[in-house]
C-alpha cells in the first residue's frame, strides 16, 4: 500500500479491449509442472480487491482445466519482511502481491529477483491499459529507481488516501463535516473534550507515517515530491515541509489526537478501532473502502484531506513473477484475468479504483465518488506516492520513528534528523 507516478494526467477507468487468454505452458516455464499455480496476497477477503481476485481464481480455474490455484493469504508486513529471503529460494510463489516503489519492487529488481514482464506486457496490452501515471510504479531501471526502464510488475488497480469519518459520532457531537483543516482540529478537539481519542492509528505499521507524511505535504509542492522521490533534486529533512510534518504530528499526540498506545498498532488495529465504532476517524487508503461497506454498521463518509493539494497515491501493488517463479505462464494468464472487463467492473463496483473497467459498468453511487475524486487528483497532478518507498529499509526506519513520536521518547528535530541520516545512506549518489 503503501508505498511513483510522474507528472501525467492519470485516468483510474479506461475502456479497454477484449481480454485474449494464451493457453498455459511454454519456453519460459522453468520446470513447470503446468498444473499448479502459487498465489500470494495479502488483501482481506472483504476488500474490493480480495473479491474480485476470488472471482479471478474462478475464471482461471474455468479456463484452464486440471490447473489449481494454491492461493495463501499472507499480511503485507508478512512479504515486506520475508520477500528477499523466500524469493531467493526454491519456495517462490508463481505469482505475488508486492509493494511498489524503489525501496521494495525497485531493490528487488535490481537484485534480481522478479521476471522481466516487458515482453509479456507489450503482448497482452497491459502497457495499452494502463495510463502512463498507474503505470510508473510498473517500470524500474538499473538502480531499482521506477518510472524508465523494464517492467517488472502490473497493477490492476489504482490507490490513494482520504479521510474516512463516522457520521453517527460527528452527529452525536453536534460536529459537522470539515472543509478546512482548521474545521478537522476543531472537530478533533471537540472529540477530545467528550474523552474520544479522535484518530484511528497504528504506529508499528503504516498509518502513523502516512499522517506525517500527508502533513508535510499540505506545505509542499511537485518540486519537493520529486525530489524526495525520483532524486530530482535535494532532499532537507529540516526543510519547511518536513518540520512542520513532525512537529505537528508531536503536538497531535499531545493534544490527545491520537493515543499514545497506538504507537504498538499495526495498520488491522488501527482499521478495526474505526470499524468497531470507537475511532471517529481514520486517514488511510482507498484499499479499505471495500472492506468498510461490508463491516460498518454505521453511517459513514469520505473527504479529501483539506487544504491539500498533494496527497498519497499511486498505482496499486504489484503482480510481481518471482524469477524462481515455476509456473510463469500460469501467472501471466491470471494478471491477464485480472486485466479482464470482467474482473475489473467487480473491482470497481466493490469499492476499489479500477484502471481498466468499462465506465458505464460502475453502477454503485459510492464507487462512483471514489473513483470520481481520484480522476481528480490525477488530473490535477495531485497524488504524491508513499513515504517510505525512495530507500531500501525505509519503512522500517519510518516506523520506529513515529512509534518514538507517539511515546514522546523523540523530539520532531533528532526525528527528523535520524531520516535525513537513513535517506542519505540509501539513496543514490548524485
Amino acid at each position: 500500500m503503501l508505498t511513483a507516478r510522474r507528472r501525467v494526467v492519470a485516468t483510474a477507468v479506461v475502456l479497454t479491449g477484449s481480454l485474449l487468454l494464451t493457453s498455459c505452458g511454454g519456453s519460459d516455464s522453468g520446470s513447470s509442472d503446468g498444473k499448479t499455480l502459487r498465489l500470494w496476497h495479502y488483501e482481506g477477503p472483504t476488500s474490493a480487491m480480495g473479491i474480485a481476485w476470488k472471482e479471478a481464481i474462478k475464471e482461471f480455474e474455468a479456463t484452464h482445466p486440471g490447473v489449481k490455484v494454491e492461493f495463501e493469504e499472507k499480511s503485507f508486513d508478512q512479504i515486506q519482511k520475508t520477500a528477499p529471503m523466500v524469493l531467493n529460494s526454491s519456495d517462490a510463489p508463481d505469482l505475488m502481491e508486492y509493494n511498489k516503489g524503489n525501496a521494495t519492487a525497485g531493490l528487488l529488481s535490481k537484485q534480481g529477483l522478479l521476471t522481466d514482464l516487458t515482453d509479456e506486457a507489450a503482448k497482452r496490452g497491459w502497457d495499452k491499459k494502463l495510463s502512463p501515471s498507474v503505470r510508473t510504479t510498473s517500470l524500474y531501471d538499473t538502480n531499482g529507481v521506477m518510472g524508465s526502464g523494464k517492467w517488472y510488475g502490473v497493477p490492476n488497480y489504482a490507490e490513494y488516501t482520504l479521510v474516512y469519518y463516522n457520521k453517527d459520532l460527528f452527529k452525536k457531537y453536534g460536529i459537522a463535516e470539515p472543509k478546512t483543516l482548521d474545521e478537522l482540529t476543531a472537530a478533533m478537539d471537540t472529540f477530545v473534550e467528550n474523552k474520544v481519542t479522535p484518530l484511528a492509528n497504528g504506529g508499528a505499521a503504516y498509518p502513523a507515517q502516512q499522517y506525517l507524511y500527508q502533513l508535510a505535504l499540505s506545505k509542499a509542492d511537485r518540486a519537493w515530491v520529486d525530489a524526495y522521490q525520483l532524486y530530482k533534486g535535494k532532499t532537507d529533512f529540516h526543510d519547511a515541509a518536513w518540520t512542520h510534518g513532525a512537529d505537528t504530528f508531536a503536538d497531535w499526540v499531545k493534544k490527545g489526537y491520537f493515543s499514545k498506545s497506538s504507537s504498538g498498532q499495526n495498520e488491522e488495529a488501527a482499521g478495526v478501532s474505526f470499524t468497531s465504532g470507537k475511532a471517529p476517524i481514520l486517514f488511510s487508503g482507498s484499499w479499505w473502502y471495500g472492506r468498510f461497506k461490508t463491516d460498518n454498521k454505521f453511517d459513514w463518509g469520505t473527504f479529501r484531506w483539506p487544504d491539500s493539494k498533494l496527497t498519497l497515491g499511486s498505482g496499486g501493488n504489484l503482480w510481481v513473477v518471482p524469477k524462481a517463479a515455476k509456473n510463469k505462464d500460469l501467472a501471466y494468464d491470471f494478471i491477464d484475468i485480472t486485466m479482464s472487463k470482467k474482473i475489473q467492473n467487480l473491482l470497481g463496483n466493490s469499492g476499489g479504483v479500477p484502471v481498466a473497467a468499462d465506465a458505464s459498468a460502475i453502477t454503485d453511487p459510492q464507487s462512483k465518488t471514489l473513483i470520481d475524486d481520484f480522476n481528480t487528483l490525477s488530473k490535477n497532478d495531485g497524488l504524491a506516492f508513499y513515504p517510505d518507498w525512495p530507500v531500501p529499509g525505509f519503512y522500517d526506519v519510518l516506523v520506529s520513528g513515529t512509534q518514538k513520536l507517539i511515546t514522546g521518547s523523540e523530539k520532531p528535530d533528532d526525528y527528523l534528523s535520524d531520516l535525513q541520516e537513513a535517506y542519505d545512506k540509501g539513496a543514490p549518489k548524485q
